[in-house]
């Protein structure tokens, strides 16, 4: 879109996006739990034994807070890549 034809500026903007559309997910969650949906990965929900409707309730356990950090985490890797 704006012509640049650098590796290394498609491998950062690449990894900003895949952090961005991880927060974006994270910071969607109140809001879809409020009408039944749930978008997160389920094999990190499974690993900490959150189900979906732990979310849907708004459950705040350590073990819901668990699963958030650890998605979080994938961004902060994708931001670190970026360095």
């Amino acid at each position: 879109i704006v012509g640049v034809r650098d590796i290394h500026a498609d491998h950062a903007a690449s990894h900003i996006g895949k952090a961005q559309g991880i927060v974006t997910c994270l910071r969607a969650t109140p809001y879809h739990s409020t009408r039944r949906k749930v978008f997160l990965p389920m094999d990190i929900c499974m690993l900490h034994g959150v189900s979906q409707e732990d979310f849907i309730r708004g459950r705040q356990e350590k073990n819901v807070r668990d699963v958030i950090y650890d998605i979080a985490s994938q961004a902060h890797v994708h931001l670190e890549h970026v360095r």
